[in-house]
């Protein structure tokens, strides 16, 4: 017999949301990005406007993105093309264990870091 291991659910790391649409927005995940699954932590690439998972330090070409600013609600695959997605961008609280960071974000002070990133546009982890 087979044993199948379930991805994450999509927004399954959500908590609470706030009334009507004001803690989702729709973005555009930059090409390349890969298969990201629900609950990536995402930052805005200044020069683009486009996501991509949040790294833990400024990265040539994919400035700004160091700094986490949304969360992808469900899972993509921008590894061709670029991809419109549904994120959290704000007033939400989540489950911080199930959220999925960068590989660079490697550490509790990293990920620490990240979560204080997050509260500063309003998604609280929990």
């Amino acid at each position: 017999m087979d044993i199948k291991t379930e991805g994450a659910r999509d927004l399954g790391f959500v908590l609470s949301l706030a009334s009507g649409k004001r803690s989702l927005d729709t973005i555009t995940i930059a090409s390349g990005a890969g298969r990201l699954e629900s609950g990536t932590v995402l930052g805005r690439i200044t020069a683009s406007g486009k996501f991509i998972t949040s790294p833990n330090a400024e990265v040539v070409d994919i400035e700004g993105a160091e700094i986490a600013t949304a969360i992808l609600g469900y899972g993509v695959d921008a590894t061709d093309s670029d991809v419109e997605a549904v994120v959290v961008d704000g007033d939400a609280e989540v489950k911080e264990p199930m959220l999925v960071f960068d590989a660079s974000v490697d550490d509790a002070t990293k990920i620490a870091i990240k979560v204080e990133q997050l509260r500063a546009v309003g998604i609280k982890a929990r």
